[in-house]
């Protein structure tokens, strides 16, 4: 979607943002009334819609509610104004809408809210549908803003550079595993990355095997498609200063391997590289805003596969940190890939801190259920930071326990440890055998983000299916603590 700003509307309908019981002064008497029969009074995300007479021609106009303008949430209440303008005309038959501010209070900061949730909610990914009744395609194209403050456009250029890689995210958790796997993943994000500035690293099958990545080799070696681990590297902070880490799970689609999954929705197993996709996303996000920091995202990229060539339950694997694991479980292999993959970025990177994301437990669902995702932590100041992106970007994070009580229910009587404790605290026994894998007093987070990455019903800026989740709390932890 193409968003300018200019001084005059064009063709096409008129929309307004309305703070509650607040309609703008100088409304049509017919839009005044029939806001009030609709009890439209401005909540966030409410819309109204009438059509008036101006001059010779007859105006769509749309009326998108904002909510109390004190409220402490207010660029969330602005993004679903704009989210509630694209989910009303964006296959509507219209291809452009004029975003009409002439005489409001809001600030560019604002504004760029209002359309990051416009260009979010219209989003969508038709490429397969090639029946698609005419009525039900996207036709809403351009968005003309028009009397926006000082500074807005700039504003906006920072806000549609997280929009590219929330965008890049979804594109990539909605890819179904025949076209999204190991080596297309790296292809794919690869060519977005292009002339970012973003330096790319990538490890194959051998010289994985040659750093001693038993664990995630594991978990491939059941599949014809190669794993790979992509690191992308940004410094745009101040040179020499040790990077932030954040690591994705990518299985780009898990079948259980040998231990495997019930029949009945096993095709939603595409979206378990989620932690992957988020990390590439953020990394987009961050080069084309030039964010001020030195950030590597790392991508273990795998799919487990039933063949006859995969692991068992009963083998016993040894990881790059030398730690051996007996594999109870196959379905429990987003762990083996996340420890070797922070193995190998701590030994490469010596990162001041990992933050790891990954679709990893049923158990997480059950939990927090699709509100949240879930927060381990070794470190309490590293935590709260990153609750407090969650909260401020929208991507809502709830601190899970930890400790050694939890521990030993992962100790095994033949290896240093087993992939999986009994099925009582399931998300913080796989939080503590990760742990294990990361360096004494170094900080690290372990988001499980398994409820978050894939929606079954419309959201605040997404429709049904990717949600984009794990790019913006990236992006505000990245803002809000490491650039200066």
């Amino acid at each position: 979607m193409k968003i300018a700003f200019t001084s005059a509307a064009a063709a096409g309908p008129v929309a307004r943002i309305v703070d509650q019981d607040a309609l703008p002064s100088g409304l049509e008497a017919a839009l005044v009334e029939g806001a009030r029969a609709s009890r439209f009074s401005g909540k966030a995300g409410q819309l109204y819609e009438g059509f008036v007479s101006r001059g010779d021609s007859v105006v769509r106009v749309a009326l998108a509610g904002a909510g109390d303008a004190a409220a402490r949430d207010r660029l969330a209440a602005l993004e679903k104004a704009g989210a509630a303008l694209s989910a009303k005309f964006g296959a509507s038959g219209e291809a452009a809408l004029n975003l009409d501010l002439t005489g409001s209070a809001l600030s560019a900061a604002e504004v760029a809210a209002v359309l990051l949730g416009l260009r979010l909610r219209a989003w969508r990914y038709d490429l397969y549908r090639t029946r698609m009744p005419e009525e039900q395609k996207a036709t809403l194209a351009q968005v003309n803003v028009i009397g926006a403050p000082d500074g807005s456009a700039a504003a906006w250029a920072v806000e549609s550079a997280l929009a590219d890689g929330v965008e890049l995210t979804r594109e990539l958790v909605t890819e179904p595993a025949n076209v999204i796997y190991p080596e297309s993943f790296v292809a794919r994000v690869s060519a977005r990355l292009d002339g970012t500035g973003i330096k790319l690293r990538v490890l194959d099958d051998a010289e994985m095997t040659t750093l001693g990545m038993g664990a995630l080799l594991g978990v491939a070696q059941g599949s014809v498609r190669p794993a790979r681990i992509l690191a992308m590297e940004w410094n745009g902070g101040k040179a020499g200063e040790r990077p932030t880490a954040f690591v994705g799970k990518g299985v780009t689609f898990d079948t259980g391997g040998i231990s495997l999954k019930p029949a009945a929705g096993m095709e939603d197993m595409k979206w378990d590289m989620g932690g992957a996709g988020a990390v590439a996303g953020a990394m987009l996000a961050l080069a084309r805003r030039g964010a001020k920091a030195n950030v590597i995202g790392i991508c273990g990229l795998v799919e487990n596969m039933p063949d006859g060539k995969a692991q068992r339950p009963g083998d016993v694997v040894t990881s790059m940190s030398g730690q051996t694991i007996e594999v109870i479980n196959t379905d429990a292999e987003g762990r083996l890939v996340l420890c070797d993959a922070i193995t190998w970025t701590q030994k490469e990177y010596n990162p001041a801190a990992i933050v790891d994301l990954a679709t990893l437990t049923g158990a997480m669902i059950i939990s927090l259920g699709n509100e949240h995702g879930g927060i381990f932590a070794n470190d309490d100041g590293l935590a709260a930071k990153l609750i407090a992106a969650g909260d401020a970007s929208g991507d809502r994070l709830w601190r899970m326990p930890m400790g050694p009580a939890y521990d030993k229910l992962i100790d095994s009587p033949i290896a240093d440890m087993k992939n999986v404790g009994p099925r009582e605290g399931g998300s913080i026994t796989a939080a503590q055998f990760i742990q294990r894998f990361v360096d004494k007093d170094r900080p690290w987070a372990h988001l499980d983000i398994a409820g978050m990455v894939w929606a079954s019903k419309p959201g605040a800026t997404w429709d049904k299916g990717a949600t984009g989740y794990g790019v913006r709390v990236l992006d505000r932890f990245v803002r809000d603590n490491l650039e200066g």
